[in-house]
């Protein structure tokens, strides 16, 4: 049986190479004036770049022939059912598990723990991240469903984000709008959106074009709305922490 699993692959690997190419001849530029790095590193630094090349490569290549008809083919059957409620709890399970699956999410929480020295831990952050991109998919499924418009959701909720940055700390409000861009990585821009055009194609009333785009959207403010939740309860902790250690000392002040 031919899969054709490597058709159009050579075209996908003239796009990577594309892509990593000015990445390449900018390291290559700061290498022989600035850094001056070590052969060995050198060696390293290749060998990491051809990672990234045949990796990119072979994902791109498995969305092409696996995710995107996959996830058109399951959101035509979840479009057709009978109780369509059940959108909503799928879509919730669909979006939360995405975020585990996006490498860039990877990436952001070591990234964040390593910064804070501990402060945020890597689990928490993950799962505030998927608990957003979670209600957003099903907020994306009600939006279907009903037909509703993308403003009605997008201009409340950065309206809410802005006023949220207001009671949240510098640093939660830097991770909350990395963690919106980040969350919209090749999981959620291959596989949940062609679900959503797949759902948009079969229920009555829909168009592809209208309501199967804008899910991206909804989970890029989701992720920043969850994560500034996330910073004003750390500083509403700081603040009862900073109020026990001021009565504590208060109260070793009058003992003495």
């Amino acid at each position: 049986m031919n899969l054709q699993i490597f058709h159009g692959f050579g075209g996908v690997l003239l796009e990577v190479a594309n892509a990593l190419l000015p990445l390449v001849i900018l390291f290559v530029f700061f290498q022989f004036i600035f850094l001056k790095l070590p052969i060995r590193k050198m060696i390293d630094i290749c060998i990491g770049f051809i990672l990234a090349f045949l990796g990119l490569s072979f994902f791109l290549q498995g969305v092409h022939i696996g995710f995107m008809p996959f996830g058109e083919l399951m959101g035509e059957k979840l479009g057709s059912i009978d109780y369509i409620w059940l959108l909503l709890p799928i879509g919730f399970i669909l979006g939360f598990f995405a975020v585990y699956a996006e490498p860039a999410v990877s990436v952001l929480i070591q990234q964040v723990e390593k910064a804070s020295a501990g402060y945020i831990p890597q689990k928490l952050l993950l799962y505030t991240l998927s608990i957003g991109v979670g209600l957003s998919i099903a907020l994306s499924m009600i939006r279907i469903i009903f037909g509703f418009s993308l403003w009605y959701f997008i201009l409340p909720g950065y309206i809410l984000a802005l006023i949220m940055v207001k009671y949240s700390s510098k640093t939660f409000t830097a991770i909350a709008f990395d963690s919106g861009g980040v969350a919209t990585g090749p999981m959620t821009a291959t596989f949940l959106l062609a679900l959503f055009v797949g759902i948009a194609s079969v229920t009555e009333g829909s168009d592809p074009l209208l309501d199967g785009f804008g899910m991206v959207a909804l989970v890029a403010l989701a992720p920043i709305l969850s994560v500034l939740t996330l910073g004003i309860l750390y500083s509403r902790k700081e603040r009862v922490q900073d109020d026990n250690e001021k009565t504590k000392t208060k109260v070793n002040s009058h003992d003495r």
